[in-house]
């Protein structure tokens, strides 16, 4: 068999990895291999904005991390689902078009500030690709665009439950955002979502598709990494398995890992390269000695509130029987209908202590009763509303570690949701905020009862919290970039693993810090600026 080799080879193909391939081989007229351990993003339930909460659970297209037991959750284990599609997140996520606020990025810019080889991360230096990659259907100013692959749009349906809960939340005194990515954040509004007349826009159809018959682009699917082969201190190539079959490519340039914040990590460890001490446990030659490869696994913890309502409103049973048929005829027909939304359409940033402060809180208005598997209860399935809050910067900081050497193993995740105590407090705050909005008008006639939480002392708060909380879907800083000296970073910033010559990573594990809200698009950033590094 004749050596594969290419000029780059992309491990991972979600929302970064996709953007990086298409761009290297775009702009800089490489021969690109992108490795994808998922499936085609090609499926009509995965077009449809709302589809995936039909596949969520128990789909080929998820690959679902069960938490390690967190003992500051009472011995609580949860899921973890991630994509396991070309798109990865971008293909099975519900759209919200969030990048987060400029002083997350100045933040990341002071981290690497003197040590960052040139490489400017301030919001001023980063928007220019969020500008160049978004095809806005309302907006076009000095932070959107128009003209870009990825297409972001109003909600094109809207259920009247999301109507209330923005009428009622500015009842509470917040402002209406027409613009979450604007000069501010805060207030309350209809998000944007990536998606365009009904059908997703995802990484996969915004970059990867116009390319699909170049030559210069390699995509092989159900491709699972299981080593970086490094030599002499430098990345040459990447062993994957495939069909059954155990192969190596090669790259002249450069390999870039993108496989996730949870699995990233997992295929360092595998190469050699991460915690000394613990890649010794499993018996793996340590190459390269990053401490930092697997710590600081950020999350946004996710907390629901539920309530039953007095009519026939919201999305209850809406993607089933006559429904569904109902709901699939009018898009068909008429190009109207649920079907343009992709289950929420509604959502605020609020900050509960001081009303003018940056937001501490985000919340997402779903017009169903929403609730994780691993967190049923013995509620009545029926019209609801649920209002999900999220600590939008917490403090809390997990873990990902080797399960085993064998690289089908899925690996330890501990994410540490709620440990920090600010972020309990914080959180505790958010779900009396919302639970007000529940009780003022024009939500207040509307609500039958509050189901989840049922009381709403600081205990029993408290209590809801550790019983409920699950993942925003959002886990990052796996192997963050840091400053020169600091021993816990894994990449310079550059992307560049430190110590490795020709290694470079760029999806969410990269962030010395989570931003503030929705991590998809700010994954796509990372890989266009992946690309401009290696293009140089």
């Amino acid at each position: 068999m004749a050596r594969e080799e290419y000029d780059c080879i992309v491990v991972g193909g979600g929302s970064s990895g996709c953007v990086a391939a298409a761009q290297l081989v775009r702009r800089g007229n490489l021969r690109v291999l992108l490795l994808e351990a998922g499936h085609s993003h090609r499926h009509p339930l995965l077009d449809m904005p709302p589809g995936i909460f039909k596949m969520i659970n128990g789909s080929k297209y998820m690959r679902s991390h069960t938490t390690t037991p967190q003992a500051h959750l009472d011995g609580r284990s949860h899921d973890i689902p991630q994509g396991n599609v070309l798109g990865g997140g971008s293909s099975v996520n519900a759209q919200v078009y969030i990048r987060g606020r400029p002083s997350d990025y100045d933040e990341w810019n002071e981290i690497l500030r003197g040590n960052n080889d040139g490489a400017d991360w301030s919001w001023n230096a980063v928007l220019k690709h969020f500008r160049g990659m978004e095809g806005n259907n309302r907006l076009n100013n000095e932070r959107h665009g128009t003209d870009g692959p990825l297409l972001v749009s109003d909600p094109g349906h809207v259920n009247e439950l999301s109507r209330w809960f923005v009428q009622a939340v500015q009842a509470l005194g917040e402002p209406f955002n027409a613009d979450f990515n604007g000069a501010s954040q805060r207030g309350v509004g209809f998000y944007q979502f990536m998606n365009r007349s009904g059908r997703r826009s995802s990484a996969a159809y915004a970059f990867i598709e116009p390319l699909s018959k170049d030559s210069r682009l390699t995509v092989k699917l159900r491709a699972e990494v299981t080593r970086i082969v490094v030599e002499n201190g430098r990345a040459i190539g990447v062993a994957y398995r495939v069909d059954g079959q155990d192969r190596t490519a090669y790259a002249r340039n450069e390999i870039v890992v993108s496989a996730g914040a949870l699995v990233t990590p997992k295929v360092l460890m595998l190469s050699g390269v991460g915690p000394a001490q613990h890649l010794a446990e499993h018996g793996i030659r340590c190459q390269i000695d990053l401490p930092g490869v697997g710590a600081n696994l950020i999350d946004h913890p996710e907390v629901p509130i539920t309530g039953t309502v007095n009519g026939r409103y919201g999305y209850y049973k809406q993607g089933v029987g006559w429904r569904m048929l109902k709901n699939g005829l009018q898009f068909k027909l008429f190009g109207s209908g649920p079907i343009l939304s992709a289950g929420l359409e509604a959502g605020a940033f609020v900050n509960p202590g001081d009303a003018n402060g940056v937001p501490t809180i985000q919340a997402f208005c779903v017009p169903i009763v929403y609730l994780d598997r691993d967190t049923r209860t013995s509620m009545k399935d029926t019209y609801g509303l649920t209002i999900t809050t999220v600590v939008v910067k917490p403090k809390s900081r997990g873990h990902v570690r080797l399960r085993s050497p064998d690289p089908a193993a899925m690996p330890q995740v501990s994410p540490h949701l709620l440990r920090d105590e600010d972020d309990m407090r914080e959180m505790i705050a958010g779900q009396r905020f919302f639970l007000e909005a529940f009780r003022t008008e024009p939500l207040r006639s509307r609500i039958a009862a509050v189901t989840l939480p049922l009381k709403d002392d600081d205990e029993s708060l408290r209590q809801h919290c550790k019983r409920f909380v699950k993942t925003n879907y959002h886990p990052a800083g796996t192997c963050r970039m840091g400053a020169d000296g600091d021993p816990m970073a894994v990449l310079d910033a550059r992307m560049r693993v430190r110590g490795v010559d020709g290694l470079r990573v760029c999806d969410m594990s990269a962030v010395p810090n989570i931003n503030a809200g929705n991590t998809n698009s700010p994954a796509m950033m990372l890989g266009d600026r992946c690309a401009d590094f290696i293009l140089g």
